[in-house]
């Protein structure tokens, strides 16, 4: 028998190594064009009765938000922020579940076992 190579027939990798770091590049590979595509996206949210609306990319950006007049009432500001804050919180909740989904749908590294 032969020792080099470090034991394995030919020197190289085994089939199955080999096998497993292409499906880890592939997967990583995935995993950046669900990235990029996530934060491209936009998540709108209300609050208020939609006296407020916020809209975030998928990258935490705020780029919307549009307030009703009705909503502001120069004697109750903290009403109005409390919206804003409820608003844009939710709109980033919507933003941060949508990328737990898209990057549990990879399936993590179980696929690759």
């Amino acid at each position: 028998m032969s020792k080099r190579g470090g034991g394995f027939p030919g020197g190289g990798m085994p089939g199955n190594m080999n096998n497993l770091m292409k499906q880890a590049q592939r997967m990583q590979r995935q995993m950046e064009e669900a990235q990029k595509e996530l934060e491209t996206k936009e998540f709108q949210a209300s609050a208020g009765g939609g006296a407020v609306e916020a809209t975030v990319t998928g990258a935490h950006r705020i780029v919307s938000l549009k307030i009703s007049p009705e909503a502001i009432d120069p004697e109750d500001a903290e009403t109005l922020q409390d919206m804003i804050i409820a608003a844009v919180n939710e709109a980033m909740k919507s933003a941060e579940d949508a990328a737990g989904a898209a990057m549990g749908g990879m399936g993590g590294m179980s696929g690759l076992f």
